[in-house]
């Protein structure tokens, strides 16, 4: 039986942090098991906020390490670089042209970073419809994603059920979303557990970035914000106790002990000994990925064969779909 496909991409921007890992990197991994995998690094989605050129270069070799380092496996699975296959681009303009201005102006992160940035460029505004294109191009039928992206991945299926309606033709598959099946989709911030962690935070105590040093993962842990309860009471419980169960997701996905059992394991213990117990898996699991990722880092051929190798096998089912779009429009002249 032909297995069903499953699109991601990950942008080559920033260090990427434990959330990058749990939210996505780890279920990339596992994926791989049950669905056709393809995986992009979204270097023309990094362009909206301005690149140096050794920068931009360095971090795609670096975000593709470090998915080599997470268990993605070219073999099994296609990973290449957004910008290597031109079709992605070619989409986004016919996909412009069938996309309601107002729904873009809608999009609720637009909106927040307006609201942060005053300067802002048409990339941006344009960035989910890029989105779609990458998504659509090769009929994926399920997309990975956290919450924060689910009005994204509805723009996506307004977009392609309007092309196939005008044109009464199954041009695209209709993606569905993929939530993540366990706790870990949304990483919260240490110092604010409300809000996504994000490797873009100002605030660097905020986030634990896959390169943090032991020392560094140590002072960041031990200021993380627990709560104010006495005594200590170690439960999970997201409204009432964020702080604490961050902790617990983040200590759950990278020792793969379930939440419940953490908490029967931390019974009338202190949040102190939470915070060792975090910071030492932690440490482990860091220095352990981060050996896999030198190993890779340091072999420039093999990923540059990789980066070949994948945008020759992702253009191919890129070709067909747009070939069907410009057979459908008129453009097959």
């Amino acid at each position: 039986m032909k297995k069903k496909i499953i699109f991601s991409g990950i942008q080559p921007t920033g260090l990427l942090t434990i959330g990058n890992y749990i939210g996505a990197l780890s279920q990339w991994k596992k994926l791989q098991k049950k669905y056709f995998c393809i995986y992009c690094i979204a270097d023309l989605h990094a362009l909206t906020i301005f690149q140096k050129k050794n920068m931009l270069s360095n971090n795609i070799l670096d975000v593709l390490s470090i998915c080599l380092a997470s268990g993605i496996n070219p073999k099994k699975s296609i990973i290449f670089i957004q910008s290597h296959v031109p079709q992605h681009t070619q989409l986004n303009w016919i996909l412009n042209c069938f996309t309601n201005f107002g729904a873009i102006r809608r999009m609720t992160q637009f909106k927040e970073k307006i609201y942060l940035n005053k300067n802002i460029n048409v990339g941006l505004f344009n960035y989910p419809i890029l989105m779609a294109a990458d998504i659509l191009l090769y009929q994926t039928y399920k997309i990975p994603v956290g919450k924060d992206q689910i009005q994204h991945i509805e723009l996506v299926r307004d977009i392609a059920n309007r092309f196939n309606n005008i044109y009464g033709k199954k041009i695209f598959t209709i993606p569905k979303k993929k939530l993540h099946e366990n706790y870990g989709s949304c990483i919260m911030s240490l110092l604010s557990p409300i809000k996504k962690m994000s490797k873009s935070d100002n605030n660097k105590n905020n986030i634990i970035t896959l390169f943090d040093n032991d020392l560094t993962i140590r002072k960041k842990i031990q200021y993380a914000i627990t709560d104010s309860d006495n005594p200590p009471n170690i439960k999970f419980d997201l409204k009432n106790k964020p702080g604490i169960s961050n902790l617990l997701i983040i200590l759950s996905n990278i020792t793969e002990i379930s939440i419940q059992k953490l908490e029967c394991n931390f019974n009338n213990k202190n949040y102190y000994d939470l915070k060792e117990f975090v910071i030492n898996n932690l440490c482990l699991f860091l220095n352990k990925l981060r050996k896999k990722f030198f190993f890779y880092r340091q072999n420039e051929i093999l990923l540059k064969s990789i980066i070949i190798d994948g945008a020759q096998k992702a253009e191919k089912y890129a070709k067909i779909t747009l070939e069907k779009v410009y057979n459908t429009i008129g453009l097959d002249i």
